[in-house]
């Protein structure tokens, strides 16, 4: 199935630090109307990972259904991993 790149999308973002702790749940909506760093997010700590520096450590997540914002300061070297439950809403128009 092919999802385009533009579509409304919602968010559930857990970071796993070292040591075991973890936060989050933090929802966050992306939209091409209302972009939020929630995909940068992942985009950054993906080219982490890739062995480039990290050029952001402050990120805003968007929540569009409690009208809210979660604004997350990280330093990757104290993640061990994130994960990412999204709900797409534009599946329908997609095509394989």
């Amino acid at each position: 199935m092919f999802i385009p790149e533009d579509a409304k999308s919602d968010h559930e973002v857990t970071l796993c630090l070292n040591g075991g702790a973890v936060l989050g749940p933090f929802l966050a909506t992306w939209s091409k109307d209302a972009p939020t760093d929630v995909r940068e997010l992942f985009r950054e700590y993906d080219r982490f990972l890739q062995g480039e520096q990290q050029q952001r450590f402050k990120f805003h997540l968007h929540d569009t259904s409690s009208n809210s914002v979660h604004t997350v300061i990280v330093d990757f070297r104290n993640v061990a991993a994130i994960c990412d439950h999204v709900r797409l809403h534009d599946h329908h128009a997609a095509s394989s």
